[in-house]
């Protein structure tokens, strides 16, 4: 308040002071009209409202503005109630309570059989270390030593440019409908007798570029058989390994230690590749039943023998029932 009024008669005198400094006639108009609002004031009984410094708290009262209005009576009142709990529900149920850490915590792995398959000697799932489209397994060039375990429809398998040296006889079981299987390119040395014949379904197996010396019984479904750049002997293919392969079309078995032609041949047989063997002679009836002098041979059209010591020109009783003559060295 003290402020208030100093603020006040300041500006009182800064008044008087430009005043006093106004011209004569200027000063004599503004008495004139001072004049006339005396007369104003004198008309209307508007009081006695001269300013001085022991009347100025009376003119406006400062007191009144410490004072903040209540709005109280004015704000609507608002009732909260508790929500209800959602029908069915108990009460007791929204409480939760801690519970007591288990003493001993068991972990349980999710299994997906058929999907991701079995692990792996890398204690991975098959799927994650190869690749599974469908009913197909790519393991290429994936460092494998061993046939991983496979989902139950796996229909074909590549597991090429691996380090695969043995193929077990439980590597292939209960894999009832897999039509094709492609180990090319890794050590497989021995394939034990039953790993492949219980394969109802298999068309196509594919293993060149490996280190067999004979091959094992298969199954009777076997369309193509291709087996080059291999060890194999002509004892390591016994006759009854072929004698069953009753819809074998085609048969490649080039690039290894063969001395004979393998005997004897499907009548479903189409293409054999023998070439670049150590073959040094040609069997009678290699080719075609001796005793029988018809052509049994229609299908039989891509034979070679080209690499081989062997000079075809000295067997020609041997060719009699082929639509046309293999592929070799004729003189």
């Amino acid at each position: 308040m003290k402020l208030l009024a100093f603020l006040s008669l300041l500006a009182l005198a800064s008044q008087e002071a430009r005043t006093a400094s106004l011209p004569k006639q200027e000063l004599e108009r503004r008495e004139d009209g001072l004049q006339g609002e005396a007369d104003l004031s004198t008309a209307l009984p508007l009081g006695n409202y001269g300013l001085s410094l022991d009347s100025y708290d009376e003119v406006i009262d400062l007191s009144s503005y410490e004072q903040l209005p209540d709005y109280g009576d004015q704000l609507p009142e608002v009732q909260v109630t508790s929500l209800a709990p959602p029908t069915g529900i108990s009460s007791t149920q929204n409480t939760m309570s801690p519970r007591a850490p288990s003493s001993n915590p068991t972990v349980t792995r999710p299994t997906m059989p058929g999907l991701l398959g079995s692990p792996t000697s890398q204690a991975l799932p098959t799927c994650l270390v190869c690749v599974c489209l469908g009913s197909s397994v790519y393991c290429d060039d994936a460092n494998l030593h061993i046939i991983p375990p496979l989902p139950q429809t796996t229909a074909y398998l590549y597991a090429r440019f691996n380090h695969i040296s043995h193929i077990r006889a439980g590597d292939f079981k209960g894999l009832t409908k897999l039509k094709r299987i492609d180990l090319s390119s890794n050590c497989i040395s021995s394939i034990d007798a039953d790993a492949l014949s219980l394969l109802p379904e298999l068309q196509e197996l594919i293993l060149p570029e490996n280190q067999l010396a004979a091959l094992p019984k298969l199954p009777p479904g076997i369309e193509v058989l291709d087996a080059r750049l291999n060890r194999l002997q002509s004892s390591g293919l016994q006759p009854e390994v072929l004698r069953t392969l009753e819809k074998l079309q085609s048969l490649y078995l080039a690039n290894n230690l063969l001395d004979s032609v393998p005997w004897p041949l499907p009548l479903s047989l189409r293409s054999l590749h023998l070439q670049n063997n150590v073959i040094e002679r040609v069997r009678r009836d290699a080719f075609c039943d001796p005793e029988a002098h018809r052509r049994t041979r229609r299908r039989l059209e891509d034979i070679r023998l080209d690499g081989n010591p062997v000079n075809l020109g000295l067997f020609p009783s041997a060719y009699f029932c082929l639509p046309r003559l293999p592929i070799g060295r004729f003189s």
